[in-house]
């Protein structure tokens, strides 16, 4: 047997490979200090409380250094967070994390009263004010959104002990991210050689990608042995979750769980609803996919691990340059400049931490502030799959970047609704790019297989686990017990149905799936894949066409962030996701992915 293949410390990464958080602070010390600034402000901040009944003058002195303390408080969390996801075993990051968790809960009581004092001073009187002062006009829509969710506005004592709560609250999804990404620990996989590679959340994407099948399959059993071994920590940390989304839905008056998460981003239950729906419709599409890949990969039985095995010889070779290249004349309709800021971001600014390390943390994602550049967190792996993950990751930060150079700070969050439109729609554009100017044979297998991926993962599992946390939560609502059984019976009930008879169904491992999603913790945030991927085909469609209108439509939409309201956003860009409609199409997409697959191959 050949010695294990192992992920390197964070020390020995090259810096070129690791994004530039001394952008947003030079040292830990200054950290350290605009900790202590931002706290000094508080103080002030809390001081305007019962005081907006003034008038337009003092509500105007208030929103000033609001947002000024919200852009500092930003730039200390990106600092903290981004610091410890790409080390977690780093104990001095993981307590800088850990701090600003505090201090945002601080942040956020101190400014409860904002909304329930606007209420009380009654928001058709806030409306002349605005009316009266120019400097003001600004804050209108944040009124209108208010008038749409004061009905779930409690007083300011209450606001206050619901905002000290995010601290305490942020328990069950820090245990999960320490258990997840420092703590647990995979046997290694083994190759039909006897070679030992290590599996690790860095690298469990390539191995699940390789093209000996004994690594794949022994990979993905470790990796789900890992969570078997510690399922009961898993649930009692998402169960305690549950429990919390429950409690802040019925503190609030909401319906339900569901209506917990959908009311406060103005987005109506039946979107969740339709989506579930043309999923369980579309599952033989599903079905059928499973069945071709059995055949090309000429098995017995598709196991799991096999769902993403290369259908060809030889997987093209991407490295992070190409991958950046290829994604800037992707998104050239968008404009030259929109090309130059993803050009420079990457290849200059360091947005992107792209090394493997021994306690990365799972997954990729985009981060960032109003008072900093963007940043994405990846493993690249040199291959079309990492390329289409930092297409995806650049879609968001793309938004971000756009969004805040336009909107004020209170409307530079643009709800995790539009956050899957953008970044879905640069896959979208990419893919097609590629598709087109790479007609080599292997490489179109391999753009394919990339693409199945991508929908397996936002059209497939996502969807799954949406209907699972949809059971979770009702479970939790009528006091039905909750533990990893149960949760992993919910799971592979629902895989049951999704793979029906064409892949080889290992219950137990396949049950503890949920537990391998961050995402879990997040609160209805899953089904958002889905619909962002929906919409962002139909948005891309009319741009692939050649119609400048719709690139300038879009590029509106980036610009708008939360100054509208989502689907009113989408349906100014070009889609209406309040109809079932966008879903289907997309499932049309995919349909003619497996039809172009079983023509190649």
């Amino acid at each position: 047997m050949t010695g294990i293949t192992t992920l390197p410390l964070r020390s020995a990464v090259p810096v070129e490979q690791t994004w530039d958080l001394a952008s947003v602070y030079a040292t830990p010390a200054d950290w350290e200090a605009a900790c202590a600034e931002l706290t000094a402000q508080l103080p002030q901040l809390a001081a305007f409380r019962g005081r907006l009944a003034e008038g337009p003058a003092t509500l105007l002195a208030f929103l000033a250094p609001m947002q000024a303390a919200g852009v500092l408080m930003g730039k200390i969390t990106i600092y903290a967070f981004n610091g410890s996801s790409v080390d977690t075993g780093d104990q001095a990051a993981a307590a800088r994390a850990g701090q600003s968790r505090t201090l945002m809960a601080n942040s956020a009581a101190a400014v409860a009263f904002f909304d329930p004092e606007l209420v009380a001073i009654g928001l058709d009187q806030i409306d002349a004010w605005i009316a009266a002062t120019p400097e003001l006009a600004f804050f209108s829509h944040y009124v209108d959104r208010l008038r749409q969710r004061q009905t779930h506005v409690r007083s300011s004592e209450v606001e206050e002990v619901l905002a000290l709560t995010g601290d305490a609250f942020s328990g069950p999804f820090s245990v999960y991210g320490m258990l997840n990404n420092a703590d647990m620990s995979f046997r290694p996989a083994v190759a039909s050689d006897g070679t030992e590679l290590e599996v690790g959340q860095a690298s469990i994407g390539a191995l699940i990608t390789h093209p000996d099948r004994a690594v794949r399959r022994s990979a993905w059993e470790s990796y789900a042995d890992g969570y078997l071994a510690l399922r009961n920590t898993h649930a009692a940390a998402f169960t305690a979750g549950v429990k919390q989304n429950v409690f802040n839905a019925r503190v609030r008056g909401h319906a339900s769980s569901l209506h917990g998460s959908l009311d406060p981003n103005y987005i109506p239950v039946e979107v969740f609803h339709n989506l579930i729906a043309v999923f369980k419709r579309h599952l033989p599409t599903w079905h059928r996919y499973w069945r071709l890949r059995r055949r090309v990969l000429g098995v017995e039985s598709l196991g799991v691990y096999d769902i993403k095995a290369p259908l060809t010889g030889a997987k093209p070779a991407v490295s992070f340059q190409q991958a950046v290249e290829w994604i800037a004349e992707g998104m050239a309709p968008l404009g030259q400049d929109y090309v130059d800021v993803l050009r420079r971001g990457c290849l200059e600014q360091r947005w992107v931490d792209r090394a493997l390390n021994k306690g990365k943390r799972e997954g990729a994602y985009s981060s960032g502030s109003h008072g900093t550049h963007p940043f994405i967190m990846m493993s690249y792996q040199d291959d079309l799959f990492s390329l289409s993950t930092l297409a995806h990751e650049l879609g968001h930060s793309m938004h971000s970047y756009h969004t805040r150079r336009t909107q004020p700070f209170i409307y530079g969050r643009y709800g995790l609704f539009l956050a899957e439109v953008a970044s879905n729609f640069n896959q979208a554009m990419v893919r097609d790019y590629l598709f087109r100017t790479q007609t080599e044979r292997g490489f179109q297998i391999g753009l394919i297989e990339e693409a199945m991926s991508n929908y397996h993962r936002y059209f497939f599992i996502m969807p799954t686990l949406a209907q699972f946390e949809l059971e979770a939560h009702a479970r939790a609502e009528r006091g039905a017990p909750l533990s990893a059984d149960i949760l992993n019976g919910i799971t592979a009930d629902l895989y049951a149905e999704g793979y029906g008879d064409e892949v080889d169904f290992d219950r137990p491992r396949i049950g503890i799936t949920w537990a391998q999603f961050g995402h879990m913790y997040m609160n209805f945030y899953v089904y958002q894949y889905a619909t962002g991927i929906s919409a962002a085909h139909a948005l891309a469609q009319p741009i692939l066409a050649g119609d400048q209108a719709a690139a300038s439509r879009y590029r509106d939409f980036l610009k708008s962030g939360g100054s509208r309201y989502p689907l009113e956003t989408l349906k100014l860009a070009g889609v209406d996701m309040t109809t079932p409609e966008p879903v289907e199409a997309a499932f049309g997409v995919l349909a003619g992915l497996v039809d172009r697959l079983e023509a190649l191959v």
